[in-house]
């Protein structure tokens, strides 16, 4: 038997085991599955269906307990194909509304989201800033450094003055490299980084084989400093994070100090939710999935939010993989699309 040729019996008392386990965090037992399946099945009958599962990769036996538990499999099988998906209560979606829609700055809207997913969910809630989301762009220029570097300097609407260094692929006189920069002035002056950036990455590689290749120059020289910054000020609240602690199946004070390190020092969770950022609507990460050590014994739900039809940001809930999928997906989902309406409100 494979995944895809699971019968019914076989999925439902999968689907019933992970809710169990999910709704007290106990190993369950053909006993316990006999009590609430919908059939009247035997012990043995549950037992040689629990067999199978647990061939498949779907369910293991903790080495302190004859009850069975999900693997990541098995969460991922039920997730992908039994999952039934609970609306928010009418309670839950007025507070998610109410706090958020009460705030008209972009920062205070974000920080206030992630506590909200933390206060509804009792994890840990997490928002992805992205860096300077409504600066435009005052000035760039390019100067010639030693050893064929560029410093380029970036000046925004706000004041605000970056540098980096570049190495370009070939050597620019400075004549060049104030053609370059007038270039970019004219074109990208006054506009926001963000539209700036997406630009750069669409539209203007399909019109690169027009261009001349002193524009082209300028226009990699842009790419490379614009998406540096975007990402390198990328930043994140995080929220409730020592409602992690009240979990048992966290309670291992190694992976815990682990989990702790890796929220303060952010990088590798970013790197997660900037994946996310790449594709559309909710993803889920169950434990190893997310490739990140440190969240091997959480799940993470995550979902971009837009400004402009934009996906600009992400937000999440980390938890443990016995999370209640049912309820934090939705949570996730329909609080991504408030911030996204408050955003384009106060814009």
């Amino acid at each position: 038997m494979s995944e895809t040729e699971l019968n019914e019996r076989a999925r439902q008392l999968l689907g019933q085991l992970v809710t169990s386990y999910i709704a007290d965090g106990q190993p369950v037992g053909s006993r316990t599955l006999a009590k609430i399946s919908d059939e009247e099945l035997s012990s043995a009958t549950i037992r040689n269906v629990m067999a199978d599962l647990e061939d498949l990769g779907l369910i293991k036996a903790p080495h302190t307990s004859a009850g069975r538990v999900p693997t990541v499999q098995g969460y991922r099988f039920f997730i992908d194909q039994l999952l039934k998906v609970k609306p928010l209560s009418a309670r839950e979606l007025k507070l998610i509304q109410g706090k958020i829609a009460s705030h008209s700055n972009p920062e205070d809207i974000l920080e206030l989201a992630s506590s909200q997913l933390s206060e509804i969910t009792s994890m840990a809630g997490v928002v992805m800033i992205p860096g300077r989301v409504f600066t435009a762009l005052r000035q760039i220029e390019f100067l010639p450094l030693s050893s064929n570097q560029i410093l380029v300097i970036l000046v925004t609407m706000d004041g605000t003055v970056q540098n980096r260094v570049i190495t370009p692929t070939k050597t620019f006189k400075k004549i060049e490299l104030e053609q370059a920069a007038n270039y970019l002035n004219h074109h990208y002056m006054g506009k926001e980084l963000t539209d700036i950036r997406d630009h750069i990455l669409s539209s203007m590689d399909e019109t690169r084989q027009s261009m001349d290749q002193m524009m082209s120059a300028a226009i990699d020289m842009a790419r490379q400093v614009i998406d540096s910054s975007y990402h390198s000020e990328q930043s994140m609240v995080i929220a409730g994070q020592t409602n992690l602690m009240g979990y048992s199946e966290m309670g291992n004070l190694d992976k815990l100090r682990q989990l702790f390190d890796a929220f303060s020092q952010k990088q590798g969770i970013l790197q997660l939710f900037d994946r996310s950022l790449q594709a559309q609507g909710v993803q889920i990460f169950i434990g190893e999935e997310s490739g990140y050590e440190a969240l091997d014994e959480c799940s993470i739900v995550t979902s971009p939010y837009e400004v402009d039809g934009k996906q600009m940001g992400v937000i999440g809930v980390i938890g443990p993989t016995r999370m209640s999928y049912e309820r934090v997906i939705p949570i996730v989902d329909v609080t991504a699309q408030v911030i996204a309406s408050a955003l384009n409100q106060n814009r």
